[in-house]
């Protein structure tokens, strides 16, 4: 009989442990289906992520970002603190941006050529156009 206790004692201690650990009271779990919206949103959110860190890559925008003074680690630090609703509003943005520069260039540049054909077909004699020319 004391060789029954003595090997119930460590038995006893490691079921009183155990039944205390699971009687304690755990919040409820709820589970919700996901829509298919916030799957895809967050999807662009991650595509949207890579391109951007893709981006940081180039040697091209390193300089740019050093010239500003801003380490690229620095900026791939902050590119990483940000949320995905902010990654996406900072991706459309430079979806956005016109490739070449900005439209008042392209402007600028296509006035100009209507400008100088206007003036050749004057001095041809084909339009009236400059009073200059004459």
């Amino acid at each position: 009989m004391e060789l029954f206790r003595q090997k119930s004692k460590p038995v006893s201690v490691v079921m009183t442990l155990l039944i205390l650990f699971f009687a304690v009271p755990y919040p409820p779990v709820s589970a919700a289906m996901i829509g298919t919206e916030t799957v895809i949103e967050t999807a662009r959110a991650q595509k949207a992520r890579d391109c951007l860190n893709r981006m940081m890559t180039r040697e091209d925008l390193q300089t740019v970002l050093s010239l500003y003074g801003i380490s690229p680690i620095e900026a791939k630090a902050r590119l990483a603190t940000l949320s995905d609703t902010e990654i996406m509003c900072f991706f459309n943005q430079i979806e956005q941006l016109p490739a070449g520069g900005s439209d008042l260039g392209v402007a600028f540049i296509a006035v100009g050529v209507i400008c100088i054909l206007l003036f050749i077909t004057d001095l041809l004699g084909y339009t009236d156009v400059f009073s200059f020319t004459r």
